[in-house]
């Protein structure tokens, strides 16, 4: 009889043996597992990475939208993202006064469709070294690849870069980014 013995690398390639292919494949964000079989505010809600951008899109009304079927391409600022801006701003874009300019900015950083990174990838290298990407707010991205990595310039020539890309859900895809994209 053949004994095997359980060295660390056997328990931890047992243990890959065993967690589901959906786990692995999509990324945790902001300390929190991201499950494909939830809808992009059902996930963002656990990344403490974006609670300013959850708080946004509360403030603009747009849960019920983000939880619909979509599909949607989100560009995900990160609360560090938002602590770019000058200060004050996120707390004047959040007053209920200012609900069209945030949701203007928010639904900036959203394409219909699902766009997954290869697909904007392939995208660009079909736009010889550019793309556009129209947004929901109605105005366009534009994605390029600078030093292997996905970059969005906005409107005012403004850049964010990708930083963790293809997070499936249910009803889309998000890309998290470091900086706020301004139409």
């Amino acid at each position: 009889m053949t004994k095997i013995r359980f060295t660390p690398v056997l328990a931890a390639l047992a243990l890959t043996a065993l967690t589901p292919a959906l786990a692995i494949a999509n990324p945790m964000v902001g300390g929190a597992a991201m499950y494909p079989t939830k809808t992009i505010v059902d996930n963002a809600v656990n990344s403490k990475d974006h609670t300013t951008l959850v708080a946004a899109v509360k403030a603009a009304g747009l849960v019920d939208t983000l939880s619909g079927p979509g599909p949607f391409t989100v560009f995900a600022p990160t609360n560090e993202a938002f602590a770019k801006l000058p200060a004050g701003t996120v707390d004047t874009l959040v007053k209920p006064e200012n609900k069209a300019m945030l949701t203007k900015i928010l639904t900036y950083h959203v394409v219909a469709g699902t766009m997954t990174s290869k697909q904007i990838a392939a995208a660009i290298k079909a736009g010889h070294g550019s793309a556009t990407l129209t947004t929901v707010e109605g105005e366009p991205l534009t994605a390029t690849m600078k030093m292997g990595k996905l970059v969005l310039t906005d409107a005012k020539g403004g850049m964010s870069t990708v930083t963790i890309k293809d997070v499936m859900q249910s009803n889309g895809v998000i890309h998290v980014v470091d900086t706020v994209l301004m139409p």
